[in-house]
């Protein structure tokens, strides 16, 4: 059974994911880890989002493989381990620029679909159940308010040893709405809420509770 879980940037997919995944004794796949580890690319190699030719032309230069151990994914940027580097705020906002390209979703998606038909998988993203995983048996539309969001986001970031540059709630909240704006506007597989997908705002819900309703769906769908 495949569990696609879509939703707007911080609503909590990637955490909820994981854990559905191992209490399903299913394989987790992070789809937003491998766009940002292909933004990771084109930053260090200074590529513009903006320049399309540049893009494609050094796909046929990427990498991107999922590796397990002790039952944690790490991603992999032409063998070497980036998975410490792809939660930096630079590269998710590359990550989302540079998604909108048609031949860096091509790429990528084809990977994703080809870990779906060798096992049974949780995958997140934003337009899994719409364009990645359409026959996924289960399919969720995970969402939060923006300022809930951001709220997370900074108390995320606020912990991490270097937060002498944190942003402030506020400046974290336009940043989200402004990724929002991009995603459910752009011209390749948009974020939006698929058909026959169910609907789980996390806003006031605990990661439990939100853990909880994904597992009684999967459940209902196995029943029937």
């Amino acid at each position: 059974m495949n569990i696609a879980i879509d939703g707007p940037a911080g609503a909590g997919k990637s955490t909820i994911a994981r854990i559905v995944a191992k209490k399903e004794g299913s394989i987790y796949v992070d789809t937003g880890a491998m766009y940002r580890a292909m933004a990771l690319y084109f930053m260090e190699n200074k590529i513009s989002p903006d320049d399309q030719k540049a893009l494609e032309e050094a796909l046929a230069e990427v990498d991107i493989s999922i590796s397990y151990r002790d039952g944690v994914q790490h991603i992999l940027l032409n063998g070497e381990d980036v998975t410490d580097r792809l939660r930096e705020e630079t590269v998710g906002n590359m990550a989302s620029a540079t998604s909108v390209n048609a031949k860096v979703r091509e790429k990528l998606v084809a990977l994703q679909q080809k870990l779906a038909k060798t096992a049974s998988v949780v995958m997140d993203g934003r337009d899994i159940g719409t364009v990645v995983l359409p026959d996924a048996e289960v399919k969720i539309y995970l969402t939060a308010s923006a300022h809930t969001r951001a709220v997370r986001r900074y108390e995320e970031l606020k912990n991490k040893p270097d937060a002498s540059n944190l942003p402030s709630v506020e400046q974290i909240e336009a940043d989200i709405k402004d990724r929002d704006y991009r995603d459910m506007h752009r011209e390749h597989s948009p974020l939006k809420k698929a058909d026959d997908a169910v609907e789980v705002d996390s806003s006031d819900l605990t990661i439990e509770e939100v853990v909880e309703r994904i597992l009684e769906i999967s459940a209902s769908k196995k029943a029937n």
